[in-house]
């Protein structure tokens, strides 16, 4: 597999991937094109290479799709991934990505809710109007950020855990994320990434339930994304 930009350059560290640890779980920065859990391409893995460098056995509790760079939690126990999964049900874990698209979205800030069905020979997700019982309701809240000379940045937070439910819904209301070919971008990324970034994590501790926020910096040797960082807060 081609190297993403975030790869090329220094070889990274199995330490660079590492925003927060504790011994309940991890906070780490996937690059993307690099799969959370081994799969059939036999690339190195999210989950493989930190099991290496920690020395002990994680537990992925979400999903973060194989093209998408930014926040992953890795739960460092059976139980810990336990309670993380059923605060994923109860929407305790609030999630905000970046998105960059080629159009500029109107309006600019609001609410897409759509009914979405998977397609699981061709991995994708598809609106459909029907009403039965294989559609899944899914909603997320966009907000317009700034622009540079051709793309235009997104902030989204999800309300609900759909699969490839960004990708889909902002290609479906016009915005295609930029080098999301199979979401109708008109051109894919060299490095077969696409601009969608998990850019915040905000949930109770499973274990003292304090509330905890990350925040991943975003992809630095891209010009895209370094071009749009201006537009984004400090804190």
């Amino acid at each position: 597999m081609k190297k993403s930009s975030e790869e090329e350059g220094v070889e990274k560290r199995p330490s660079d991937y590492v925003l927060y640890k504790c011994n309940a779980y991890w906070i780490c920065i996937k690059p993307a094109g690099m799969p959370i859990v081994p799969d059939k391409t036999g690339d190195p893995s999210l989950m493989d290479l930190m099991s290496k460098y920690a020395h002990h056995k994680f537990f992925a509790v979400h999903r973060l799709d194989r093209p998408v760079s930014g926040l992953v939690i890795l739960a460092c126990s059976k139980p810990v991934a336990a309670t993380f999964s059923k605060m994923f049900k109860a929407g305790k874990v609030d999630k905000t990505y970046l998105a960059v698209t080629a159009d500029k979205p109107e309006p600019l800030k609001g609410l897409l809710e759509d009914t979405l069905v998977t397609a699981e020979k061709v991995h994708k997700a598809f609106i459909t109007e029907k009403e039965d019982d294989k559609g899944l309701k899914a909603s997320l809240s966009y907000a317009y950020l700034g622009s540079s000379d051709r793309y235009h940045l997104l902030e989204v937070q999800t309300h609900s855990g759909r699969f490839h439910q960004i990708r889909a819904q902002l290609a479906g209301a016009g915005w295609p994320i930029k080098g999301d070919v199979k979401y109708g971008s008109r051109r894919g990324n060299r490095d077969r990434s696409i601009h969608l970034h998990a850019w915040k994590l905000t949930f109770p501790h499973p274990v003292s339930g304090e509330t905890c926020h990350y925040t991943a910096p975003i992809p630095d040797q891209d010009p895209v994304w370094s071009a749009l960082a201006t537009f984004l807060s400090a804190d």
